[in-house]
């Protein structure tokens, strides 16, 4: 993979992640901000849907997707940093696992 491409993918998943965090977000709020965070959370996913067709136009599919499992990674951490949820000693071996998957794939 090309570092634009690289580039793109981690663009892609961080777009996706934040879009989840904002969609947990705008849950906790009010009516009236929680239309504006709802409003960003899809802006963001968006984002990240147009960063992956461009991403899917430079790299073969079944090479790309399973890269699609760091969007699962950055959300874990993202939900750590920005809603104070506790990671347990499983959620660390599941990171570690799809990592490593990912890793293996990227190799090959």
């Amino acid at each position: 993979m090309t570092p634009l491409g690289f580039l793109l993918v981690v663009l892609s998943e961080s777009a996706s992640a934040a879009g989840q965090i904002f969609f947990k977000r705008a849950m906790a709020h009010e009516q009236s901000r929680m239309a504006l965070i709802l409003t960003l959370g899809i802006i963001a996913k968006a984002a990240g849907v147009f960063l992956w067709v461009g991403v899917m136009s430079r790299v073969q599919l079944s090479y790309l997707y399973p890269f699609d499992a760091f969007s699962g990674v950055m959300l874990m951490f993202a939900a750590s940093i920005f809603l104070k949820e506790k990671m347990t000693p499983s959620l660390w071996v599941g990171v570690a696992l799809i990592c490593t998957g990912v890793l293996l794939v990227s190799r090959s």
